[in-house]
């Protein structure tokens, strides 16, 4: 699954999608694509990624305690 930096709009190729979606973890391992091949994987920050349209990921997969904030 690729999501965007939300900075640059550069696109992470997100290398475990089960920590994406959950809202405990606040990093995730992917590669960025950016020039010809994809970089070697590193951590990211959830709330510095966007979905590649510029849309925020959903706050079920950022914040724990959504339900409680309505």
């Amino acid at each position: 699954m690729f999501v965007a930096e939300k900075t640059t709009g550069h696109l992470i190729e997100v290398l475990d999608t089960q920590a994406l979606f959950d809202p405990h973890v606040h990093q995730v391992r992917g590669s960025l694509h950016y020039g010809e091949e994809a970089q070697d994987p590193e951590l990211y920050e959830k709330s510095e990624l966007a979905f590649p349209s510029g849309e925020a990921l959903p706050v079920c997969w950022t914040d724990p305690d959504y339900r409680r904030r309505s």
